[in-house]
C-alpha cells in the first residue's frame, strides 16, 4: 500500500487570527529535524521549551504537540498540557513524562497513541516528512473548563474561543 498523498496544510493557518508570542527551545531547532530523545522509539522525551511575550489578559497556558501529516484525515496529537498557571513560561526538557508532576492543577490528555503524556515521533517507515507543531497557546481563562477525560478534539473545540495568542515552533522527522 502506498501512503503517497498532498501535504497538508499548516494546520494553524486554518484557525482565526491571534496575537503570536514567541517560543523558543534547547532542544529543538524550528524547521529542523527532531533529536533522537524525541522519537518514540529512540527516548519519547518531550523537548525544553520557553516562552515570553504572550498577550495581556494570559490567565493559563496549553502546551500541544500535534503532527498534520499522519495518513489519518485527523492527524495525530502527540502531546496536549492543559491548565498550565499563568506564570509558568518553561518546561524542562521531559516534563511531559507519562506522571510527571505538574504546577497548579495542570494536567496532560491521553495522546493519540493512548498514554497521558507526551509520545515522540513514530510516522509509519519510508512516509513523507511529518512536522510536529509544538505549540504554547495563550489561554484568557484559568481553566479551559475540560478535565482529563477529554478528547484532543474537544480541547481543541475550547480553544478556538477561549486563545488569546499562540506561539509555534515546528520539528520535522522521516523515518
Amino acid at each position: 500500500m502506498s501512503l503517497e498523498r498532498p501535504v497538508k496544510p499548516d494546520p494553524y493557518d486554518l484557525l482565526p487570527k491571534v496575537a503570536s508570542f514567541t517560543v523558543t527551545s534547547d532542544d529543538l531547532t524550528d524547521g529542523q529535524p527532531l533529536k533522537d530523545d524525541q522519537v518514540a522509539e529512540f527516548g519519547n522525551t518531550s523537548p525544553q521549551l520557553s516562552w515570553s511575550g504572550a498577550p495581556d489578559g494570559t490567565r493559563s497556558y496549553t502546551v500541544t504537540c500535534y503532527d498534520p501529516d499522519a495518513p489519518t484525515p485527523n492527524g495525530f496529537w502527540h502531546w496536549s498540557l492543559v491548565d498550565l498557571p499563568a506564570d509558568v513560561t518553561s518546561l524542562d526538557t521531559g516534563a511531559g513524562a507519562e506522571g510527571a508532576s505538574l504546577p497548579g492543577n495542570a494536567f496532560m490528555l491521553l495522546n493519540d497513541g493512548g498514554t497521558r503524556g507526551f509520545m515522540g515521533a513514530a510516522p509509519p517507515p519510508n512516509d513523507q516528512v511529518h512536522r510536529y507543531f509544538f505549540v504554547v497557546h495563550a489561554v484568557t481563562v484559568d481553566s479551559l473548563g475540560i478535565d482529563d477525560s477529554a478528547s484532543n478534539a474537544v480541547m481543541s473545540f475550547n480553544l478556538a474561543f477561549k486563545t488569546a495568542g499562540r506561539a509555534i515552533i515546528k520539528g520535522t522527522y522521516r523515518h
